[in-house]
């Protein structure tokens, strides 16, 4: 019988094991120490248990941390750390330091089944939704992981089609027996699968941020095949209708399609799209990816587009391009590692 991994229980999980095990209720919080809040690479030194109880969960479970097998560093500092799964695929977190903070961003599957046109994720398709244990390894293994003051859930796959699993990492990264991070600094990422936001919204107090693109139905069909189940428009009267009280944020990301989101037009639909809505656009310059039409708007454009939505009263800011020499787009260094040992295996 294949042994479950500790790393990634909840404390009540951590509970029910210790009462099925026999093992003190007590232990239960002393694992969830070692596991969260420690340096421990093995069961083994969990020193405060006795050695006949480390025994018993050797017996059942693996301690399931997972050390990165690549690393690629940008010129400006980005690093991009690749992480085998169980299922023999790859996932990535893109680490980026900045003057006062250092960021992660973390993936929460395997591949992804949205298949927008603009992400290399997509492309691969969707291989597996990651566990809790394998989304909270990739900030437990980060060799930067002192440095760290915010995660964000944008790397591969999307958070929402996962939910219970980034519900549990979430749980374990802020509660006072996990990581014990304030919620203030993870932020969640989704295209707006709206049950699963709803139950995002009441179950987490972390922040949110909606990957919009354009706000015409016909353009985002066609960059984003979600919008003919969960259209744009009902997305944002939904998150609208939510109390964002206690400091959450609300966010809009933004990709920058040259000639085809960048326009007058689409700053004025923006503009009544979310009015009523107290949230910040970020404009974000397009990585070029292999086998798309798109391209990214200049610069000079995005400033003078940020400058039109602010004139409109909304916060739009231009987030700075990090890693673009080191396979910036999110999926394209996981792809070329899935596509090499393809080859290995014939």
């Amino acid at each position: 019988m294949e042994k479950e991994n500790l790393f990634g229980k909840t404390l009540n999980e951590l509970q029910e094991i210790c009462s099925r095990l026999g093992l003190p209720r007590y232990s239960a919080r002393q694992i969830s120490e070692w596991l969260y809040q420690k340096e421990l690479w093995g069961i083994d030194g969990m020193t405060n248990l006795s050695l006949k109880n480390r025994t018993i969960l050797k017996e059942q479970f693996n301690l399931g941390i997972t050390l990165h097998s690549k690393v690629q560093e940008s010129v400006d500092g980005t690093k991009k750390y690749l992480f085998p799964t169980k299922t023999n695929k790859f996932i990535e977190a893109a680490y980026i330091p900045e003057t006062d903070r250092a960021t992660l961003c973390v993936s929460s599957q395997i591949g992804c089944k949205m298949g927008c046109l603009f992400c290399m994720t997509g492309k691969q398709g969707f291989q597996g939704n990651l566990t809790s244990g394998e989304i909270l390894n990739q900030v437990k293994a980060l060799p930067e992981r002192e440095m760290l003051s915010n995660i964000v859930y944008m790397g591969m796959g999307e958070p929402l089609d996962n939910t219970e699993e980034v519900l549990k990492s979430l749980e374990i990264f802020t509660s006072e027996w996990g990581f014990g991070m304030s919620p203030k600094k993870i932020t969640v990422s989704t295209i707006g699968i709206i049950p699963a936001l709803e139950t995002f919204l009441n179950r987490s107090d972390c922040h949110l941020a909606i990957s919009l693109h354009t706000p015409f139905d016909d353009e985002r069909r066609k960059l984003m095949p979600i919008q003919n189940v969960y259209p744009i428009e009902d997305v944002i009267q939904f998150v609208k209708q939510f109390d964002w009280a206690k400091q959450r944020r609300v966010s809009i990301e933004y990709i920058m399609f040259k000639g085809l989101n960048d326009t007058s037009r689409h700053v004025n639909q923006l503009a009544r799209l979310l009015n009523g809505l107290k949230c910040r656009i970020n404009l974000i310059r397009f990585h070029p990816i292999p086998d798309t039409p798109l391209e990214s708007t200049e610069v000079n454009d995005i400033i003078t587009f940020r400058d039109k939505l602010n004139a409109k009263g909304i916060t739009a800011t231009l987030r700075r391009s990090r890693g673009e020499d080191i396979y910036a787009a999110c999926g394209m260094l996981s792809t070329k590692e899935l596509l090499k040992k393809d080859k290995t295996d014939y």
